[in-house]
């Protein structure tokens, strides 16, 4: 299932917080016409590289399959970074 929503969260050392939501699908659908550039390079690095493009193809879907229901906070300091998938 492809992720909906992205949250990201940022606090500054001053203890304001910022909050921005992402839709996923009107942020794809807004990149779409780069598409073909982004697979063309993703297929020019794999042969670059000697890694099968259906192989990294088949990566690429498990992680974003896997993507819902992710966390990852990030502190350092008075900062904090927060980014959730949905």
């Amino acid at each position: 299932m492809i992720p909906h929503l992205v949250t990201v969260g940022h606090r500054r050392p001053g203890g304001r917080r910022r909050r921005l939501y992402v839709p996923v699908v009107p942020v794809l659908l807004v990149l779409s016409p780069l598409l073909p550039l982004a697979a063309l390079a993703g297929l020019v690095a794999c042969l670059a590289i000697r890694v099968s493009p259906a192989g990294a193809l088949r990566g690429i879907g498990r992680l974003l399959w896997a993507l819902p229901g992710t966390r990852i906070e990030i502190e350092h300091g008075g900062t904090a970074v927060l980014v959730s998938v949905r």
